[in-house]
């Protein structure tokens, strides 16, 4: 009993430590630089980059920041490019990774059939090719939320205000008010929207949304396997959707994993989560062969449907949309949370640009600023992953042997290639500072 008591005890004071925002109480009312609701991958991420940059910042999480680092939480797995890990790495984020991020080496992007051998065509991006290092990283969520924690706990400018919602906001020239559900009342010049899909700021600022769902959904889960990966990312083209298994660090008992994004018809998503492990880990042996030997599953699977998502305009009289609450993309080449960053960093400057020329962070030309940088980027990504994941989710044979060939010739031309490895690193393009490794 004293124990829990104890447990209990240590729970609370931790979370007031959070709610006062590392090292100062708030009053009922506090005034900050920006108010970020949504303690997410990305909203983090911008909290810290901004506080990093001298800003005063606070973040307003529903989300015990204590349950987000637990593995039943979030079980998924995010794929770090060479840019983004620089955004992370100049923020101070990354030096909190440290060993759990597994390096990627190789992509090997294959076509094929359930049962069958993958195509004798295919796509392989070899790391060396570049002389550059890694291509970039796998590093399971619970990791980056850890480090974004250990990071915002270093900077006081950070206010990270959980588990707390924004209950409602007021926005009018001279500023922004967002109540929050414990009474508190904070003032800003700019609020901003992290809170994902279903931001409730953005439906509350009547912005119009582009949506539709796919007829697929994503099954993800950690992989244990008898085989090194040695760093190789493999992504396997089904009629279904793509199967990929991404590398991850080996666990403390030293045995090798990977992290699976299975994507597959919606409908036959239940009947595979039902499945026991060893039947489980069957349908993947099946799709995926003995590469890495044999493959076995424990623990948690998650899935989710998938949908495309994209907001009519990024902003609205002093808010901006960052992240999920901006655009969804399918995850088929992993690039959700890399889109993420990239609008963070692309924020952030706008930002600390306004601020040293003294200018209004909530003025309607700081914003559009952010818009117009985004807004390309975004919707090549969007229309990119939509239309890989309609070229390869059939099993027509002329639109297979056309797809096949297309791989094969890429794979030969050496100039294209690394072109495509370039811009997978996210290196290529009108790059904001942090994305380049340069500091605000």
């Amino acid at each position: 009993m004293s124990e829990a008591l104890d447990k209990r005890a240590a729970d609370g004071d931790a979370r007031r430590m959070v709610m006062s925002g590392h090292s100062r109480e708030l009053r009922a009312e506090a005034r900050f630089d920006v108010i970020l609701s949504g303690g997410g991958l990305v909203g983090m991420s911008l909290g810290v980059a901004l506080a990093d940059a001298g800003l005063q910042v606070a973040v307003i999480d529903r989300e015990d920041p204590a349950k987000v680092v637990d593995a039943p939480f979030d079980g998924r797995a995010s794929a770090i490019a060479r840019g983004s890990q620089q955004v992370l790495s100049t923020i101070g984020v990354w030096q909190h990774v440290g060993v759990d991020a597994a390096a990627i080496l190789d992509i090997r992007v294959s076509d094929g059939k359930v049962g069958r051998r993958p195509s004798r065509l295919f796509l392989h991006y070899d790391s060396a090719d570049l002389g550059e290092g890694p291509m970039g990283y796998i590093v399971e969520n619970r990791v980056l939320r850890r480090a974004l924690q250990a990071r915002a706990a270093e900077l006081p400018g950070l206010s990270l205000l959980a588990p707390l919602t924004l209950e409602s906001d007021r926005r009018s020239a001279q500023g922004a008010e967002a109540l929050l559900s414990d009474g508190r009342r904070l003032t800003a010049p700019l609020l901003v929207a992290a809170e994902g899909r279903n931001s409730p700021l953005r439906r509350r600022a009547n912005i119009p949304v582009t949506t539709w769902d796919y007829p697929q959904a994503g099954i993800v889960c950690t992989l244990y396997h008898e085989l090194d990966h040695a760093g190789t990312a493999h992504e396997h083209f089904l009629p279904s959707g793509p199967f990929a298994v991404l590398p991850l660090t080996d666990d403390e008992q030293g045995r090798h994993r990977s992290s699976l994004v299975w994507t597959e018809k919606r409908e036959l998503v239940a009947g595979f989560m039902a499945m026991d492990d060893v039947a489980f880990a069957g349908e993947l042996q099946r799709r995926f062969g003995y590469g890495l030997g044999k493959i076995t599953v424990e623990g948690h699977r998650w899935s989710y449907p998938l949908s495309l998502m994209h907001a009519a305009r990024y902003h609205d009289r002093r808010l901006v949309l960052i992240g999920d609450a901006a655009h969804q993309i399918h995850p088929i080449a992993g690039q959700g949370f890399n889109l993420g960053l990239r609008d963070v960093a692309a924020l952030a400057e706008c930002l600390v640009d306004a601020r040293r020329l003294g200018l209004d962070l909530g003025s309607p030309s700081v914003l559009e600023r952010y818009q117009s940088w985004r807004r390309f980027d975004t919707l090549a990504m969007l229309a990119a992953t939509d239309g890989i994941n309609r070229l390869f989710s059939n099993d027509l044979p002329p639109v297979r042997l056309a797809r096949d060939l297309g791989l094969a010739a890429v794979n030969r031309l050496g100039p294209a290639r690394r072109l495509f490895m370039r811009h997978a690193m996210g290196v290529v393009g009108d790059l904001p500072r942090l994305v380049r490794g340069e500091p605000l």
